[in-house]
């Protein structure tokens, strides 16, 4: 039997899956992370961290499925994104066996990074100048910054770095002694040629770096090295098995669901909210009419091969999606369960009786750019109940991630059909609700394994399972669900979302004022 090996190198855990030959999920195992936060606003991980718990991950898959790691052909990478990893040179030529990182790694939610990100757009021209030039706005949470951070910073530390990656790739530094990385992580850097594919070699040199110490840039589904004998001794895998070089969570949670053709969208809706694209070709968020650019990122999409090119992808992230519905939980009804607040929001007609909820609860990245973006619920009467206020914050969620596609469409991308994915595409009120919102068709794919199941499909790609993406997709993935849009009720909210996508820009002073309360 054909075995395929995907794992997911997460914030909270590292997730392990295997599927066979036909996509049909056999096993999933995961093993947990921990997180540092040494001051307020920060966020790191100890690499060497995410290499015990992948170890026990492939371990515990294995064991589960009841095989041997000669039964797995391949294994596919997917990590959390944007995460800086400093090398010095022993983990260079130690083959992936010696040399760790030589300090925690920041993380994508790290906030400390404010300074160097306004140097770097004015080191450019301009925000929109950075978009031009390597197709994302500067933000806290991408590469760049942290390494400027950390060479301003940590100089004793950064004087010993010789080379830096992304996290899901010192894993594969522990796999096959390759350091690598793959054109959708590349993408998050800051430091890409996002429509050739390659290093910006002039983003290097606005910035001072040294562009021989960044890994290696492969396609996704291209063979990045081989299972080495130690990490097989490690792991329980076969010396020599082929490990592609995999790609970004959101890059292979699309490739999961299917979502590897224009028109189909993926809309995932955990703690935070992201809504996928993929594209034919690399579309950048410039602005236009007032509108400031690099709202939505452009990405390199996970379908490349080492012979063929992959494609794009435009991604935005909302902050605070089902965590604004965990928030309200957990603060103000901690004692009721989930499913009896959603079925007394549901019992409430769309518009929740002129109560609208902004969900700005950590800031917001998309579709306002703005770290001191703040919550609120707008037009509170004493006539609604606990059920308008778990609706308001439902459709707040919900019509802030169409803002998101409504940004997608400015820059040319239509949505024909959406797949849904994460904690909101488990409740069907949830899922009507988005079909009616966004107004159009919404599926739900048979697969819930979501980045690690996308990079166990690309590593039969890079193993000769399937011949490309596509063809992985249309044989592992089916669609068990379809929901319509309701014309009534796409209208209330075709009207709501006329008067909810006033709010923010009003408030957004006024935000900012109260921030100086928040001490």
């Amino acid at each position: 039997m054909t075995l395929l090996l995907g794992i997911d190198i997460g914030t909270s855990s590292t997730k392990a899956v295997l599927c066979d030959g036909s996509g049909c999920l056999r096993a999933s195992a995961s093993s947990p992370h921990v997180l540092l936060t040494p001051q307020p606003g920060w966020s790191e991980q100890d690499p060497e961290g995410w290499w015990v718990a992948t170890i026990a991950a492939i371990r515990g898959v294995l064991e589960q499925a009841g095989v041997s790691g000669d039964a797995v052909s391949g294994v596919g990478l997917s990590g959390q994104m944007h995460g800086s990893v400093l090398l010095g040179e022993d983990a260079l030529f130690g083959g992936g066996a010696e040399g760790g990182a030589l300090r925690p790694a920041l993380l994508w939610n790290d906030q400390r990074t404010a300074r160097q990100c306004e140097r770097i757009e004015g080191t450019v021209g301009g925000r929109r100048e950075l978009v031009e030039l390597v197709g994302n706005a500067a933000l806290a949470g991408f590469t760049l910054p942290k390494l400027l951070w950390s060479r301003e910073h940590e100089p004793e530390v950064w004087a010993q770095v010789a080379a830096w990656c992304l996290p899901k790739d010192f894993v594969r530094l522990r796999l096959t002694g390759r350091v690598a990385t793959d054109v959708g992580d590349a993408a998050g850097t800051l430091l890409f040629d996002v429509d050739g594919r390659r290093w910006h070699q002039d983003a290097f040199g606005l910035f001072e770096l040294d562009s021989s110490i960044s890994p290696t840039v492969l396609e996704s589904c291209e063979v990045a090295g081989r299972i080495t004998s130690w990490a097989a001794a490690q792991t329980g895998l076969c010396e020599g098995t082929p490990v592609v070089a995999g790609s970004g969570d959101n890059q292979c949670g699309a490739v999961g669901a299917g979502v590897v053709e224009p028109g189909l969208v993926l809309a995932t809706l955990g703690t935070s909210g992201v809504i996928y694209a993929h594209c034919n070709e690399s579309r950048k968020d410039l602005g236009c009419g007032g509108t400031p650019p690099g709202r939505v990122h452009t990405m390199c999409s996970a379908d490349g091969t080492g012979k063929r090119l992959g494609h794009w992808s435009l991604t935005g992230c909302m902050l605070s999606a089902a965590g604004s519905l965990a928030w309200l939980h957990d603060a103000v009804f901690p004692d009721t369960p989930y499913a009896q607040l959603l079925a007394e929001a549901k019992a409430v007609e769309p518009g929740a009786g002129g109560l609208v909820f902004l969900p700005h609860l950590t800031g917001e990245r998309c579709p306002h750019p703005d770290p001191d973006a703040r919550g609120a619920f707008i037009g509170l009467t004493s006539r609604h109940s606990r059920g308008h206020m778990v609706r308001a914050v439902v459709e707040g969620v919900t019509l802030t991630m169409r803002q998101i596609l409504d940004i997608f469409r400015d820059v040319g991308v239509e949505t024909q059909r959406i797949r849904l994915g994460g904690g909101g595409s488990k409740t069907a009120f949830w899922r009507q609700l988005q079909a009616d919102v966004y107004g159009v068709p919404v599926e739900l794919p048979n697969t819930e394994e979501g980045p690690a199941f996308g990079a166990a499909l690309m590593a039969g790609v890079g193993a000769g399972v399937w011949g490309d993406v596509a063809e992985a997709c249309s044989e592992a993935i089916g669609i068990t669900e379809t929901r319509e849009p309701d014309a009534t009720r796409r209208a209330v909210y075709d009207e709501l979302h006329g008067v909810y996508e006033t709010l923010y820009p009003r408030l957004r002073e006024q935000c900012a004022a109260l921030g100086r309360f928040d001490r």
